[in-house]
């Protein structure tokens, strides 16, 4: 594939991938955080890479990482968007992962939601999210309780759909339900 297909095509998923999280955010109640959502993958860092490794069906960073080891725009994306969880994980600290504030939790819901829309194009179904996260949820650093918000909000995804799922008020309570009043606490 040309440079210019790539530029443009890496360029395009990523509008693409924003338009979705901002619908899906507005449905959230998080409409400022959708509308922010993901503006490092513009800069330099993360912008070259994604045009490197761009395929158009999965994220350049993981096809950078299979080729070198490492994704300088994978590290940089994760420690500038708070909807990561690896922008709350500090190796150093003595805690394992932090609960992190809500509205980063709804926006990561919606990020990794439009990631598959975007990336299985009409390949999607209800049923992906919950399938790609059980798979890699022992892979990742997050709170179990964050875990089991995730997988409560996908399985709902699978059984009654987006609409009725992406909902304040539906995220409000999976996120009392699963969360509580532990916001930004600690596990040891």
């Amino acid at each position: 594939m040309s440079y210019m297909k790539r530029f443009f095509g890496h360029f395009k998923t990523i509008l693409k991938h924003k338009w979705i999280v901002l619908c899906l955010s507005i449905r959230a109640g998080i409409p400022f955080r959708g509308l922010m959502h993901d503006f490092s993958k513009f800069s330099p860092v993360e912008f070259f890479e994604g045009v490197r490794y761009y395929q158009g069906n999965r994220s350049p960073i993981t096809k950078c990482r299979e080729v070198t080891g490492y994704s300088k725009a994978g590290v940089h994306h994760y420690h500038m968007n708070k909807h990561h969880a690896n922008y709350w994980y500090d190796v150093d600290s003595p805690v394992k992962m932090p609960i992190f504030p809500k509205k980063y939790i709804f926006e990561m819901i919606c990020d990794d939601l439009a990631a598959g829309i975007t990336y299985n194009g009409k390949h999607w179904k209800p049923s992906t999210q919950l399938e790609y996260f059980l798979n890699k949820k022992d892979r990742i650093l997050l709170h179990d309780k964050i875990k089991e918000m995730l997988i409560a909000t996908f399985t709902e995804v699978s059984e009654k759909g987006l609409k009725q799922t992406i909902t304040k008020k539906n995220l409000n309570r999976l996120y009392e339900q699963y969360i509580g009043n532990e916001e930004l606490s600690y596990s040891l």
